[in-house]
């Protein structure tokens, strides 16, 4: 492998090594956090208990030469919460995402791209962020850092942050440690008890002359299953009778219209998941103590599954009853839908995820002036992931019969009678009761299998010197860092599926030719059932929504579905289908892998090489540090797709001067002011990068990426006060600014591809189609049915229009737009009142409040940033006991775009799917916008110490179980969502 540096690089690389002097100087690992902190008159804080760790966080703050939080482990292994995202939403300025109610993902000042590192180095993960925080064990850490200001020597590709994760190396133990965890986590949905094992053990021995030796190893091993409830409608603006008088009565919207909710779907999910994980370190260092070399070992290992039952009624002409209504955000309430679809679906979800981080380097001071270090990293993806998807459709069998096979009036449709919901589950009643459990209407509909693989790869080498002072005649000069850094990464993505659609009306018997008998397939769920005993099961989970609450009857909460434990097992549920469908047109034979194709249009693969080199000054006046410099970067990228067979790849160079400066001002001994300066860019990520398209099953909605992207750049400006008190005391308050220069915003066409729309698309959804002006021909605009049509005659309509080759595939695309920004207030306070008298002195407080105001190019804010964000623990700890309650409060925020079910939705209420064409009639920015609604939960944690050794623990995620509210741009209800309340207890013993 072959890495060519830049020329600037290259020519500055000899300066560096000019600095080399004659003494010694000790070395220290390269972090971004390299003010010498003092050690004459700075208490050493040994880490004991949350107010152990609160001390020792507030002291890396305070000695930090950027603006910097932390969470330190309480003790060995233990940060404050058991998942690391969810410990660092206690840090001021920092939100997060979860999915299944397990925090997974954080942002940093509202932006999500950030980086992940792990002592200084990449981790891995399926895309450019690295590792889920979810997926790495919190008890392997004794700090992570959020890094708010960078600084030359950081590696770049952080917009908001860099998150750093640091272990314990061997040397660092003072004396031999055997550490154990385990817990029992129950979640309440499941009414799972899923085991947490962590073991870590650790030394290091005194070899005399030939130096010291040091080694320590943590094993880490879950395996939990949780559940996730999700809700979710279509949301349409349409012209409604209330009265019956054959005019549209005037709605509560800004167009007059009312919003009336179809495309009731209920989404069940149960995910397994197991991890084992494991993290080796080596570590000897001379007997001079000149320096040391490190060897870094980290994998974790994931088999994850998901079983989902979904149903989704589709269609339906609205109708109004004598109690129908609007409500003042103009919502219709208690209405029927006449002639609505039903259809099941079971997707099962099976993957296995193998990661390593790998580093192997060495630290060694030269002289009293000069440290070098070097690495050489390699980190490791490797994901295998299988999705199946098994739906049914009702099917009168009886006129299926009486019409020898099937005609679209065998289609089996009910009515739906809708009411409440606003904050609470609606009410949704179907005519036909038995419409989703009567095996005379429920036929095989869709069979579908992919197969993904994903690799993730990069190998980076880094080499840093450092000259300190004395300078002769620069007093003020502290220290002088280089250093380069090259990289070489390689992503890539394959596709291999089949698909079985549209069985019950597409399928037929054939003869030994290969020509029609004349005899439709028909294979209903009794049938199917006998061929192959516990194919199906009937789902009515008793807690189902039982955080949000029921408006009352819902008849979605009980159907009848594809087994998913069945469909888990992708081989064995592929041969029931073939044995199902043998002598018909669809019959195959061999085995599932043998009968995969490869997705040609699917491809991916990124390759990214860059070369960095940095200059960095460490500047000192006394009651004023500072570090200042700049890092420049080139990076070269190819991304490559499959077309017609041949692989075409596409190129794109680019380089990025990337300066910096972080300066603190002493105002007193306890009190700093902190300012900095920074140009950040972050790349896109792969699937952005790649002219691939990915289309849904219902070839309607497409995904496409270019090679031409260029990154996120943004410029970024922090001031902050921070005063420090007592033990651990502390008072900040800090102002921040991002220009955001090159934002990437999403452009939709209407693309033609006869080949695939003719014959495959999937028209149920007709009001979601995008609509040609010309058969063939792709165009930038949007144009839909018209919802009011009704749902027979827009269903027509429509699949004519695909007949004739005027439907194209909805291809959203992200291009390069203009400017944007993010600004807000950070405050933060915490204190333990150790002052108080006896057992009153364990009461402690750490509370955070931030304020963030965004702007998109069009307008628009950002997503992920709530105006208004609060933190607070309150924690008390006397002799064994510890006892803390945490409260997270995020405002509402803007959570995703371009959402298909209310594509229509905006501020101005045209109901129009239009938000990315400003120069058309009927533009509005806020179409599709979805906000997830203020949301508040408590957390509650408690230990007590048995004996010296062994320590009793508990926690509590969503004490009071509060679900997540989703609204659109107009306010209104369309998603609801909620997970497992989460209980562990464990022991953890410590030796």
């Amino acid at each position: 492998m072959q890495f060519k540096l830049s020329k600037i690089a290259a020519a500055l690389l000899p300066v560096t090594t000019l600095a080399f002097g004659s003494s010694v100087y000790a070395a220290e690992a390269p972090t971004a956090e390299a003010a010498p902190m003092p050690t004459d008159d700075v208490e050493v804080i040994q880490v004991s208990g949350i107010a152990g760790s609160m001390a020792e966080s507030a002291r890396q703050k305070r000695f930090s030469s950027q603006i910097v939080d932390a969470v330190v482990a309480e003790d060995i292994g233990k940060l404050p919460d058991n998942n690391i995202a969810e410990a660092l939403q206690r840090i001021t300025g920092v939100s997060i995402s979860s999915d299944f109610g397990v925090g997974q993902d954080v942002q940093i000042r509202g932006i999500s791209d950030n980086r992940v590192e792990l002592n200084g180095r990449s981790t891995a993960g399926e895309g450019r962020g690295g590792i889920s925080l979810e997926d790495f064990p919190s008890s392997f850490l004794k700090t992570v850092e959020v890094v708010k200001s960078p600084t030359p020597e950081m590696i770049e590709g952080a917009l908001g942050g860099t998150v750093s994760m640091k272990t314990v190396r061997p040397l660092e133990l003072e004396e031999t440690l055997a550490a154990f965890t385990f817990d029992a986590e129950y979640a309440d949905k499941t009414e799972n008890y899923a085991p947490k094992f962590t073991a870590a053990v650790g030394s290091n021995w005194d070899l005399g002359s030939s130096g010291t030796f040091g080694a320590s190893i943590v094993l880490s091993y879950l395996d939990r299953e949780l559940r996730q409830d999700e809700f979710i409608t279509k949301q349409e603006l349409l012209d409604v009778d209330l009265d019956g008088d054959g005019v549209a009565d005037e709605g509560n919207t800004p167009q007059g219209k009312m919003l009336v909710q179809s495309e009731n779907t209920v989404n069940q999910k149960t995910e397994q998941r197991e991890r084992k994980a494991y993290g080796l370190s080596l570590q000897w260092a001379p007997a001079s103590g000149d320096g040391n070399i490190y060897l870094d070992l980290n994998g974790t290992k994931l088999t994850g599954s998901q079983q989902s039952y979904s149903i989704l009624d589709v269609g339906g002409d609205v109708t109004t009853t004598a109690d129908s209504y609007q409500d003042a955000n103009g919502v219709l309430h208690n209405y029927t839908l006449e002639g609505v679809k039903l259809i099941p679906k079971t997707i099962s979800d099976f993957s296995e995820n193998e990661t390593y981080s790998h580093a192997l380097g060495s630290e060694w001071s030269l002289s009293d002036q000069v440290r070098v270090w070097g690495e050489v990293a390699i980190s490791h993806s490797e994901t295998d992931r299988h999705d199946t998807e098994f739906t049914l459709r009702p099917v009168n069998r009886d006129v299926w019969n009486e019409n020898g096979g099937y005609t679209s009036d065998a289609d089996h449709t009910t009515d739906a009678y809708i009411s409440g919901g606003s904050g609470k589950l609606p009410s949704i009643v179907y005519e036909d009761s038995q419409v989703l459990h009567n095996p005379d209407n429920l036929a095989l509909r869709t069979y579908v299998h992919d197969r993904d693989r994903i690799e993730n790869d990069e190998i980076a080498a880094r080499f840093d010197v450092e000259y300190v002072e004395p300078f002769a005649g620069i007093d003020w000069l502290a220290s002088v860092k280089s250093g380069v850094r090259i990289t070489d990464r390689e992503y890539e993505f394959t596709r291999s599926d089949i698909e079985f659609k549209d069985m019950y009306k597409s399928a037929y018997y054939v003869d030994e030719n290969g020509d029609p008998t004349g005899e439709d397939f028909s294979m209903w769920i009794d049938e199917y059932n006998e061929m192959s005993p516990g194919s199906f099961v009937t789902i009515t989970p008793d807690n189902s929504f039982d955080q949000l609450g029921k408006s009352g009857q819902n008849d979605l909460l009980s159907y009848t579905v594809y087994n998913g434990k069945k469909l888990g097992n992708p081989e064995a549920a592929f041969a029931d289908v073939q044995s199902a469908l043998t002598g018909t047109n669809y019959a195959t034979t061999g085995s599932l892998n043998s009968n995969l194709e490869v997705d040609e249009g699917e491809y991916k693969k990124i390759e990214e090489k860059t070369q960095a080199v940095y200059m960095q000054f460490n500047l000192d006046f006394d009651d004023l540090s500072a570090v200042i410099g700049g890092r420049y970067v080139e990076t070269e990228l190819d991304s490559t797709i499959i077309e017609n067979g041949e692989y075409l790849t596409g190129t794109n160079d680019y380089s990025d001067f990337l300066p910096s400066l972080n300066a603190t001002y002493s105002v007193s001994d306890d009190t700093l002011v902190r300012f900095a300066s920074a140009k950040v860019m972050r790349r896109a990520d792969f699937d952005s990068l790649s002219p691939a398209s990915s289309v849904n099953t219902d070839v309607t909605h497409a995904t496409q990426g270019s090679h031409t992207l260029e990154p996120y750049r943004v410029t970024q400006y922090d001031l902050s006060v921070e005063h420090y008190f007592g033990t651990g005391g502390l008072m900040s308050a800090a102002l921040f600014y991002k220009d955001v220069e090159s934002f990437t915003i999403t452009d939709n066409d209407c693309i033609a591809d006869t080949a695939k729309t003719v014959s495959e698309q999937n028209v149920t959804q007709w009001s979601s189609v995008c609509l040609l002006d010309e058969a063939g021909v792709s165009q930038s605009n949007i144009v839909n049915a018209d919802p009011g049509m009704g749902d027979t005659a827009g269903y027509n309509y429509v699949e004519g229009l695909r007949l004739d080759g005027k439907t194209g595939i909805n291809t959203e695309k992200e291009i390069n737009g203009g400017s944007g920004w993010i600004k807000g207030l950070e405050l933060a306070y915490q204190q333990t009142f150790d002052f108080l008298p006896g057992r009153w002195s364990g009461i402690g407080v750490s509370t955070n409040y931030t304020y963030a105001d965004s702007e998109q190019p069009d307008g628009t804010p950002m997503e992920d940033i709530s105006k208004h964000t609060v933190n607070a623990q309150v924690y008390w700890e006397y002799d064994a006991y510890q006892v803390r309650l945490a409260y997270n409060w995020r405002d509402e925020f803007l959570d995703s775009e371009n959402e298909k079910r209310i594509s229509r939705i905006g501020k101005d209420g045209y109901g129009i799917d239009n938000n990315d064409s400003p120069e058309a009639a009927g533009y509005d920015p806020t179409a599709g916008n979805s906000y997830r609604e203020a949301r508040g939960q408590f957390d509650v944690s408690a230990s007590w110490d048995i004996n010296d050794h062994v320590t009793f623990i508990s926690n509590v995620t969503n004490l009071t179980g509060e679900p997540l509210v989703y609204k659109t741009e107009l306010g209104n209800d369309w998603k609801y969502r909620e997970a497992d309340r989460r209980i562990t207890m464990g022991l953890r013993a410590k030796f």
